[in-house]
């Protein structure tokens, strides 16, 4: 399996006043194209400075982020921001849609960064929404849909522009049971139906059993190894 992402030996430090905090402590971890790959642990772990790095929006103090062949952080703003618009979409826990605006119209919002006229962006933002099965509440504005449903406008939206990858924190976070089951159903029909990679960070075990594979980080570092189907995969903290 060709990898999507190649973390290596990455190093991320903020400082607090004079005091340097190592949040992630020489991570290498692989993850293959195709794979649903479920981070997890602690508060404080460095489970989300992981994914923003994936997903281009901070960069390593030391180490590198290879996703799809490319260095992300030797990558300028104008590159980065064409970068992420093609190969990642985002899904969060808070759903950032925009209220005044119907489903249809928070799923056309990546299209508008690209060069496509408005009756093109209208059709692929219906057949995103058709994917995520909301077409009978493409002119609903988010506060007359349910949680579930926000997320999958959310969900939309994030595949309109067809990236490889998917970055998800917490996507069931603020999901009732059912509502987390069908996100999670989707994602793997994402997956197994249109090839996409998808990283999630998440703290509720039920959702990462969904995942293909579950990596734990542990105040910065990688402490137990992955599997897959009862296999051993190679993903080590340096």
């Amino acid at each position: 399996m060709d990898a999507m992402v190649e973390i290596k030996n990455v190093r991320k430090s903020y400082y607090r006043g004079k005091q340097q905090i190592e949040v992630l402590k020489g991570i290498n971890l692989s993850v293959g194209a195709g794979e649903f790959l479920a981070l997890m642990g602690p508060s404080g772990s460095g489970k989300t400075t992981l994914l923003n790095l994936i997903g281009g929006l901070d960069v390593p103090t030391a180490g590198s982020v290879i996703v799809d062949g490319r260095d992300v952080a030797k990558l300028d703003e104008v590159q980065l921001a064409r970068w992420r618009s093609n190969t990642v979409g985002f899904i969060f826990q808070s759903y950032n849609l925009l209220p005044m605006l119907s489903a249809q119209r928070n799923v056309e919002l990546p299209l508008m960064l690209t060069k496509l006229g408005w009756r093109k962006c209208s059709e692929n933002a219906a057949l995103a929404l058709a994917l995520v099965g909301l077409t009978d509440r493409a002119r609903h504005k988010p506060g007359e849909l349910s949680g579930g449903q926000q997320q999958r406008v959310a969900i939309a939206r994030a595949i309109v522009s067809d990236p490889k990858l998917l970055i998800c924190d917490e996507p069931t976070g603020d999901l009732d049971r059912q509502s987390a089951r069908e996100v999670l159903d989707l994602l793997r029909q994402l997956r197994t139906e249109h090839g996409k990679t998808i990283v999630m960070v998440t703290h509720d075990p039920k959702a990462a059993e969904s995942a293909s594979r579950i990596v734990h980080l542990d105040k910065g570092e990688i402490t137990e190894e992955p599997r897959e189907h009862g296999r051993t995969l190679t993903a080590v903290a340096g």
